[in-house]
């Protein structure tokens, strides 16, 4: 299951009162990046002057722990082009998050991670899902799992009718195929 736009955009619009993750969630409902793309992204990989990103790490929940690796196929590492409006949430991340390093000091652990919590400390990917529910649920959304936010952004992209190759390059797909069979627009009911 999947959110409507609607949906998303009421959830996004409940996320904003979670500074430290809405950027987060934005990302992921906008732009398709699985969520251990989106929690090991590093400032490094971010050129918000040209509007991309560029997915090489991801962050690999084993049990509990953490693995920093590369992404899961060739076709995983790949370049992301922004639109305006997750440029300037993505602005205004870096900004408050400069400042809030910077306030903190020599308290801040200092990953390099876009997302980060209070302290710079990156986030576990289990956290990040567990607060997608908490989120997810005060405006009376029905359930779904954080990977239907990327689910629901590819199916609404090809439902208005983009190019399935762009879409399959930036959920980093192998085949167009793939992409084609996973997303497959449904037929109106009437």
């Amino acid at each position: 299951m999947v959110w409507t736009p609607d949906q998303t955009t009421a959830f996004l619009t409940h996320a904003r009162k979670y500074p430290w993750l809405y950027p987060l969630f934005h990302l992921i409902a906008l732009k398709r990046l699985r969520r251990g793309e989106a929690v090991g992204l590093p400032w490094a990989n971010v050129r918000l002057t040209d509007g991309q990103i560029d997915i090489t790490t991801q962050i690999v929940q084993v049990r509990w722990r953490t693995i920093t690796s590369t992404p899961k196929s060739d076709a995983g590492s790949r370049t992301i082009t922004l639109d305006q409006t997750t440029v300037r949430v993505l602005k205004r991340w870096r900004r408050h998050q400069s400042e809030v390093k910077l306030a903190a000091g020599k308290d801040w652990v200092n990953t390099g991670l876009v997302f980060t919590r209070e302290n710079g400390e990156g986030w576990h990917p289990a956290e990040v899902t567990d607060w997608f529910g908490r989120i997810g649920k005060a405006p009376g959304l029905p359930p779904i799992g954080l990977h239907g936010l990327r689910h629901g952004a590819a199916s609404t992209a090809l439902a208005a009718g983009a190019d399935v190759k762009v879409v399959s390059a930036e959920l980093g797909h192998a085949t167009t195929h793939f992409t084609q069979d996973t997303y497959r627009p449904s037929s109106p009911t009437w």
